[in-house]
C-alpha cells in the first residue's frame, strides 16, 4: 500500500466523520413524518400546516409560527417540492432546525434535523477497520438489458421499490460473488450488502459505493469504504435492507462496522 492510498483513505474516513457530526449531519435527524399519517396536517412539534398539494407540499404558517422559507419569515402558504441537497441548504427552516421535504413512492414526508440532537451531542466516532489493500479488487459491472425493480424492506418497516440497473462481480480470496447494483445519475454504483459479519461485529447491512465503469464494465470493489447506512446514525432514515442474493457468505472485515 502506497503512503498516497493510505492519506486518501485517512481523508475519506475523516470527512465521513465530520458529515456525520455536522450540525445538520445524519445524526441531527429526529424524525421523519410521513403526511398521509397526519390528515391534520399537524407534525409533531413542528408548526404550520403540512399538506400533498399534489406535485409538492403545500405549506401554510403565520409569522408568529416561527417558520422561515428561503431566509425569510413564511406569513401564508407557500408550494415546497423536493430538497434535493443537503439537510442543511433545505428550503424550510425553524430556528436552527432545518425541515426537509421528500417524496417516496408518491407519498410525501418531511424530515426534522436539530443541531440539538441528542444522537449529535452522543457521537463518539465510527469504529472503522484500518485500510488494508486485500478488501479492494477490480470489479466488473453488466447491466441488466432492463431496468429492475425488487420489493425490499425498509429500515421503518414498510416495503419500498429499490431499483437495480446490473450485476457487479469480483474475486475476494479466491472466491466469484456479485452484487446487483443500483446505477446512479452519474454512473456511478450503489449497493446494498450484508454478510456473515452483519450483526456480529458489523452494523447489520452496509452500503458499498464503487466508481462507475469505465467503457469495458470495469470498476473497483473497495471494501475499506463499505459504509454505515444513515439508519445507523439515526432511527428515522427508511434505508433500503438488502436486496436478494446481496448477502455474501463470507466476513467483510473492512470499512466502516458500527458507530463507537
Amino acid at each position: 500500500m502506497t503512503a498516497d492510498v493510505a492519506d486518501e483513505w485517512r481523508q475519506w474516513h475523516e470527512h465521513r466523520v465530520a458529515s456525520a457530526a455536522a450540525p445538520h449531519g445524519s445524526l441531527a435527524l429526529t424524525g421523519t413524518h410521513w403526511l398521509e399519517d397526519y390528515p391534520d396536517g399537524r407534525l409533531p412539534d413542528i408548526p404550520g400546516h403540512w399538506t400533498d398539494d399534489g406535485d409538492a407540499v403545500g405549506l401554510t404558517a403565520t409569522a408568529a409560527d416561527g417558520l422561515t422559507v428561503d431566509g425569510r419569515p413564511l406569513d401564508g402558504t407557500v408550494r415546497i417540492t423536493p430538497d434535493l441537497g443537503p439537510a442543511a441548504t433545505a428550503r424550510v427552516a425553524f430556528g436552527e432546525r432545518r425541515l426537509v421535504v421528500l417524496v417516496r413512492e408518491g407519498v410525501w414526508g418531511v424530515r426534522d434535523f436539530d443541531p440539538d440532537a441528542p444522537a449529535r451531542r452522543a457521537f463518539r466516532g465510527i469504529e472503522v477497520t484500518p485500510y488494508d489493500p486485500r478488501w479492494s479488487v477490480p470489479g466488473h459491472f453488466t447491466p441488466y438489458a432492463e431496468d429492475r425493480t425488487v420489493r425490499v424492506e425498509n429500515a421503518d418497516g414498510r416495503k419500498r421499490g429499490l431499483g437495480l440497473g446490473g450485476e457487479l462481480a469480483f474475486t475476494l480470496d479466491g472466491r466469484e460473488l456479485t452484487l446487483q447494483v443500483t446505477v446512479e445519475g452519474d454512473g456511478s454504483l450503489w449497493a446494498v450488502f450484508a454478510d456473515v459479519s452483519s450483526g456480529r461485529g458489523s452494523h447489520r447491512f452496509r452500503f458499498l459505493r464503487p466508481a462507475a465503469p469505465d467503457t469495458e464494465g470495469r470498476t473497483t470493489v473497495d471494501f475499506n469504504r463499505a459504509l454505515l447506512p444513515p439508519c445507523a446514525f439515526a432511527d428515522a432514515f427508511i434505508c433500503p435492507f438488502p436486496p436478494p442474493g446481496n448477502t455474501l457468505d463470507l466476513a467483510i472485515e473492512a470499512g466502516e462496522r458500527n458507530l463507537l
